[in-house]
């Protein structure tokens, strides 16, 4: 078991100061009944608590490390702009060169707007939508997560076509009316919500691969589905690659799909692991935004020139050949090893990924869906799994809802040593009643 004195030491205090001593929930542990480790510093796939414990590290920043933890070419970038100022809230060439690395990875992005991070980006996006159509209602899915934005933090109603119910308090009654929660990858739902609401649905927001109920990936035919449905009622589409932007392909999962929507947001690795968001689209809904169209949209940090360059040295670095190929293969590996070991000691294991993402879920199911296959997962037993693993020095997501993600320093050891330790935890886990 490792020690952790000190993480211990750093939480009795940050709590007195932030609300369960984090600045975002899931870091606090609590889905996993423990407290949070703190972390020093990281170095490509591993990261270093403050009692000097390494740990491989499954996480990433939550998608944005692709290239691994400090990484030398990104931070020697850093370190060279940085020399000019830190912002200036003026234009900049580096903008514009990143703005045209995005554009040719994504032809459906005409035009962007950079933003701070990826909650702004589909704050924005979403205000674009009613401002380009003129109307108020949205349709989202149960278990995909756009950031903390009122109108998106709504959980799934009584029925196909019915309003959602707030996920949080402090959202007004009058905001909810206008969001309809759906069950991802429920085609005969969608068709119900726009055969009753069509002509009032402004958008459709979705994550193309789920990242935010664990790793789920979509049926084809459904994410078609809504590209025909926004057509046919001219709303506009809107694909949340935040976290599956340049993580699952260069072009995400559009690229993939070969699903072109109206309206994408980006986050995470086009920041390089700094505050970075952008949603882009079709430049007739683009130009609408303000100074030269009436829909207003402004951000003081947008574009700051140190995110900028950490993100044009990071999509440089993952344009190179077979990069997402040999991305794949790692965590192929990873997740097949996994896989088998579970089978070994009979535990009950659904493995997904694309790219560097994946997911696993304990059940005895034989795929997962949605968000409501998701919540039939046995938590005890990743909670189990998840501690065993975190004492053996391999850092998972503290919660049985994230996705997780792989790099490209981590290697064939790190791989087959977290395989090796996932099929020790199996064993204990097995001589338990969970």
């Amino acid at each position: 078991m490792k020690k952790i004195k000190l993480s211990n030491k750093a939480f009795s205090e940050s709590v007195k100061i932030f609300p369960g001593g984090v600045n975002s929930p899931v870091r606090a542990f609590k889905n996993v009944n423990s407290l949070p480790v703190f972390i020093k510093s990281g170095k490509g796939s591993y990261i270093f608590d403050l009692d000097g414990n390494k740990y491989i590290d499954y996480i990433g920043s939550w998608g944005p490390m692709i290239l691994g933890h400090a990484n030398t070419s990104v931070i020697k970038s850093i370190e060279k702009v940085i020399k000019n100022s830190t912002s200036f809230g003026a234009p900049t060439l580096l903008e514009t060169k990143l703005a045209n690395l995005i554009k040719k990875n994504f032809p459906s992005i005409e035009k962007m707007r950079m933003t701070s991070s990826g909650t702004e980006a589909t704050m924005s996006a979403i205000r674009l939508a009613r401002g380009c159509t003129n109307r108020d209602k949205i349709v989202k899915f149960e278990g995909c997560y756009h950031g903390h934005v009122d109108s998106l933090l709504v959980n799934a109603g009584s029925g196909a076509a019915t309003h959602g119910v707030p996920s949080s308090p402090g959202i007004p009654k009058d905001l909810i009316k206008h969001t309809y929660s759906l069950e991802y990858n429920n085609i005969e739902h969608v068709e119900k919500c726009f055969e009753k609401n069509g002509k009032n649905i402004a958008c459709v927001i979705v994550e193309p691969i789920a990242g935010n109920m664990n790793c789920v990936i979509p049926d084809l035919k459904f994410i078609k589905k809504l590209r025909s449905l926004c057509n046919k009622y001219n709303s506009l589409l809107i694909f949340d690659e935040v976290m599956t932007g340049f993580r699952v392909s260069k072009g995400g999962a559009q690229e993939i799909y070969n699903i072109r929507p109206d309206i994408t947001t980006l986050g995470k690795i086009v920041g390089g692991g700094m505050p970075v968001g952008v949603f882009g689209g079709k430049a007739r809904y683009m130009d609408k935004l303000s100074p030269i169209g009436s829909i207003y949209h402004a951000g003081t940090l947008s574009g700051n020139p140190v995110a900028m360059t950490a993100g044009i040295k990071t999509i440089e670095l993952l344009s190179k050949n077979k990069f997402h190929t040999n991305l794949e293969n790692k965590t192929k590996k990873l997740m097949d090893g996994i896989s088998n070991a579970a089978k070994e000691y009979d535990i009950d294991l659904v493995t997904t990924y694309s790219g560097g993402m994946f997911g696993f879920f304990f059940t005895k199911m034989k795929e997962i869906k949605n968000f409501t296959d998701v919540q039939s997962c046995n938590g005890k037993i990743f909670e189990k799994f998840f501690k065993i693993m975190l004492a053996k020095g391999i850092y998972f997501a503290p919660s049985m809802y994230e996705a997780g993600f792989i790099s490209s320093k981590h290697s064939s050891e790190d791989i087959n040593y977290t395989i090796d330790s996932a099929r020790d935890a199996f064993l204990q886990i097995s001589k338990l009643k969970l």
